[in-house]
């Protein structure tokens, strides 16, 4: 009864957004998709075949999993066959290659053929001859081969072929069960699951942070708003991090084809994972910390650029703003009550008839004008842009590519099409070259207007049904030249989108940084692309769902991430609202959303006090850029995630294992946002060490639970000893007015904080124009010590900072700087607060200078018969 009602509701709704004749295309689609999928089933053009086919979509046929009963297994080791850089292994019935990429990276690959072509991959950003070869060594014995490199040992028992990965002690990190198999075009691969062993990953899951117990699809796909433990959804990503015994590993399955991961729900010591096509492929990683295999797992897919600054405040959309005056008012509002905000976006209602690169000029008379006019005020416009292209011959995009042969066709080279909003529409093949050039320059007319960024909707693919549907498995893509077929090309098919977008965009702005956002993508789209965890609900679980969803892209490489803020579908009280918002300060995305038929969700629309609480959230955020800005350096050159689950600070605790309801911000800040409605506190763990609250300053020592009072206008917040966090003055949006002064803030302790700058925009930052500051604070005795190290050549606008130093028990005896007094400090014994200026630290000379320049020592001295700073216990 649930599902039919939620189906009557689908159809109803359906009516109203799209209008009947829509909604009965979409109905009707799924049989003509059934159609053509027999028609060309097996290389055949039969329409015979094609109508039978649409009774088999009426029975809604099932496809079982593989058991190892099923399959064809390689069988024993027969030869052996050593190179420089891989072993090869001739089995019974197939040839399994193992190839050394690293000391800590091993690629298996399993050929019943017993041939291998070049490992082509759209996720793989580094080829096998980008990487130096890796010495090791090699042990055959009667019952075994052994590879062992500096980090890592493989050992293939010979009867039958089965491999293990141990660390250098012998230790099992994963072994196979029933081992690699086939059945047909179908592999699969079982290994054995330890009985305390965690699992992490395979892209966007609307779950908690450990997988285990839970099985998965890899199938991009539209599910029309999702719930807790909706599967699959938009963006899947094949790339399994496991926590044996506390050593970290990865598992990369580099097949695009549908594929599915059992973690051990049906059988709870084995994993399995499983193609319906493709090449048994996959890439081993080993740490054993788990920041060791991401940052060797971004290594191999490439890793995200920086995005422009801007990009990183503060985004308000829905579905839709229109017309000019709505979205003119939505940004006098903002400006008028102080809420900063750097971009308004502009949804599918922008367009004329919802035909891509277009405007609707009775909504928008002088696009142009209204775009110029908003970046005055500060606001940088982004636009959606769909997947599929009316099918329309008087539509010049249309008309372009059917001149030019640039949509997918079925086999005998008849254009695809199928219903999206425009109705009947076609498709570009974003895995050929020349429609990706193509693509790139149709965004010419609006990067003359001044749009600054693009949003990729609609590209799993989506084909408009009451499900969300795709292509047919039939038509054919390029893939590069080498052709093939929907089955392989439909998952890279949105990252494919969003590669056109960026690239097109770099050599239409070739001097700027380009944001591109996608709904759907796949491993390595980090390159091109940031996402967002689509269409949720406007509800408490789905709020708490945020934190594991865009810790798990996080840990596969989609750092760049966040929620529909708010939620997209439903209304939001003033409550929840404010809660989202509160959360949306430290997702690395922070963009407010909503659907089209619900109502307002601006952070002011609920009135007092929430207006006043979003506002001073936001302001944080913006008050927080230097400091956000530089974790997303830290994951442009590692791949460590901005927003990280605390099992990556302390893989050793248990605790963190699980824990999923409270994330790391940075290296500094432990977040705890609050899920329940109502609720005005909440129990925290705060793993080991001393951490500041960061509301009142209070110190509290680590390894426990603590209860943490939350009242409306607070969200548990808390910061690492040892940490300084650089904040700007509160701007209404990115580069508002330069900064005239960084204040740090400092927390005592042992620890190393960094501070990225550049200027926001150019790839300048490439050529060295950077400025990198190290900070190193010190507690020794009655003294703390900062010092301060720099790098770059970048030179920023401020001329002094500001110093915070925060949980100060006794007034100091002095403050110096590089052994000169501090001229002027204040102590505030209630607030337990130090603060002082010194001058900025100069930007190094020259070069050589660069790597070695010492630039300040800041040292506040306590009186001796007090002693130093202790933590103490609060709560």
């Amino acid at each position: 009864m649930t599902s039919l009602f939620k189906q009557v509701s689908r159809i109803v709704q359906g009516v109203r957004i799209l209008g009947a004749g829509l909604v009965i295309q979409s109905a009707l689609y799924p049989f003509r998709k059934a159609y053509y999928n027999a028609k060309f089933h097996d290389g055949g053009n039969s329409s015979l075949r094609g109508w039978l086919g649409i009774l088999d979509a009426l029975r809604n046929l099932q496809v079982s999993p593989l058991t190892p009963a099923d399959c064809t297994f390689p069988g024993d080791v027969r030869a052996v066959r050593v190179d420089r850089r891989a072993v090869e292994l001739s089995c019974d019935n197939a040839v399994v290659r193992l190839t050394v990429l690293a000391e800590d990276l091993i690629r298996v690959r399993l050929s019943p053929t017993g041939e291998f072509p070049p490992p082509f991959s759209y996720a793989v950003a580094r080829e096998d001859a980008d990487w130096p070869t890796v010495d090791f060594a090699f042990h055959e014995s009667k019952e075994a081969v052994e590879i062992r490199t500096a980090r890592l040992t493989c050992r293939v028992t010979k009867s039958p072929c089965r491999l293990a990965f141990l660390d250098l002690d012998g230790a099992v990190i994963s072994a196979d069960a029933a081992g690699m198999g086939w059945r047909g075009e179908r592999v699969a691969c079982w290994k054995t699951l330890g009985p305390d062993e965690h699992l992490y990953g395979l892209g966007e899951k609307a779950l908690g942070l450990d997988k285990r117990g839970m099985a998965f699809e890899m199938w991009n796909r539209d599910p029309q708003t999702y719930s807790p433990g909706d599967d699959p959804i938009y963006l899947n990503i094949p790339f399994l991090l496991g926590l044996r015994e506390g050593r970290g590993y990865g598992i990369f399955y580099d097949n695009t084809f549908r594929s599915w991961f059992d973690l051990g729900a049906g059988q709870e010591d084995v994993v399995r994972f499983e193609a319906a096509g493709g090449e048994l492929r996959y890439y081993f990683f080993y740490g054993p910390e788990l920041t060791t295999v991401l940052d060797r797992y971004t290594e191999l897919t490439g890793r995200m650029i920086m995005p422009p600054l801007w990009a990183l405040g503060y985004h308000q959309n829905r579905w839709s703003y229109y017309p000019e005056a709505r979205v003119r008012e939505i940004a006098h509002e903002f400006r008028a009550r102080r809420i900063p905000c750097d971009s308004i976006h502009l949804d599918i209602h922008y367009m004329d008839g919802y035909r891509c690169f277009t405007w609707n000029r009775r909504h928008f008379p002088d696009p142009a004008r209204m775009i110029a006019d908003l970046g005055e005020q500060g606001f940088k416009v982004v636009v959606m842009i769909d997947a599929g292209i009316k099918a329309d011959p008087k539509y010049w995009v249309c008309a372009e590519g059917l001149k030019q042969g640039m949509f997918c066709t079925y086999p005998d080279g008849r254009i695809f099409g199928g219903p999206v909003w425009p109705g009947e529409c076609h498709f570009p093949d974003f895995t050929s070259p020349r429609v990706r050039a193509w693509w790139g320059e149709l965004y010419r007319g609006l990067v003359e207007m001044g749009v600054a960024g693009v949003w990729n909707d609609m590209n799993e693919p989506v084909v408009i049904g009451f499900q969300g549907d795709t292509f047919p498995d039939c038509v054919r893509h390029d893939w590069e030249g080498q052709g093939a077929d929907h089955r392989q090309a439909h998952n890279v098919y949105g990252m494919q989108m969003a590669r056109a977008t960026a690239e097109g965009l770099m050599r239409l702005r070739p001097d700027e940084r380009p944001l591109v956002i996608t709904r759907s993508a796949w491993a390595g789209a980090q390159r091109y692309c940031m996402n967002w965890t689509a269409d949720n609900q406007s509800t408490w679980p789905q709020l708490k769902l945020t934190m594991p969803m865009v810790m798990t892209l996080g840990l596969c490489g989609m750092a760049f991430s966040g929620p529909d803020t708010g939620g997209f579908s439903g209304t939001p009280d003033g409550e929840l609202l404010t809660r989202w918002m509160q959360l949306g300060v430290f997702t690395p995305f922070f963009r407010n959303h909503t659907a089209i038929l619900t109502g307002d969700q601006e952070p002011w629309v609920h009135g007092e006090p929430y207006t006043t609480i979003n506002r001073r959230f936001v302001e944080l955020r913006y008050r927080l850029l230097p400091y956000v800005y530089t974790a997303f350096w830290q994951c442009a050159q590692s791949g460590l995630p901005i927003m990280r689950p605390l099992l990556l600070g302390w893989q050793d605790d248990p605790r963190t294992h699980a824990l999923d309801d409270e994330f790391l911000f940075g290296d500094a800040f432990l977040v705890a946002p609050i899920g329940e409605p109502g609720a005005t506190s909440r129990q925290v763990y705060l793993p080991a060490g001393t951490w500041y609250d960061f509301w009142s300053d209070a110190v509290y020592v680590g390894g426990r639970d603590v209860l943490v009072d939350a009242p409306l206008e607070r969200m548990p917040l808390f910061v690492r000893a040892g940490s300084v966090i650089p904040m700007w003055p509160v701007m209404q949006y990115v580069g508002q007015r330069p900064v005239d002064v960084l204040t740090l803030h400092v927390y005592p302790g042992d620890g190393e904080s960094w501070l990225y700058e550049d200027d926001g925009h150019s790839w300048a930052c490439q050529r060295g124009e950077y400025r990198l500051t190290r900070f190193t604070l010190r507690r020794e005795g009655g003294a703390l010590e900062l010092r301060c190290q720099i790098e770059g050549s970048y030179t920023s606008t401020y001329d002094h900072y500001r110093v915070v130093v925060h949980g100060v028990e006794h007034e100091p005896r002095r403050v110096t700087a590089d052994g000169q007094p501090v001229a002027e400090w204040t102590f505030d014994a209630e607030s337990r607060q130090l603060r002082f200026n010194v001058i900025k630290i100069r930007p190094p000379r020259s070069p050589v200078e660069t790597h070695r320049c010492k630039l300040c020592r800041i040292c506040c001295k306590f009186p001796s018969r007090k002693g130093h700073t202790r933590p103490r216990r609060s709560g």
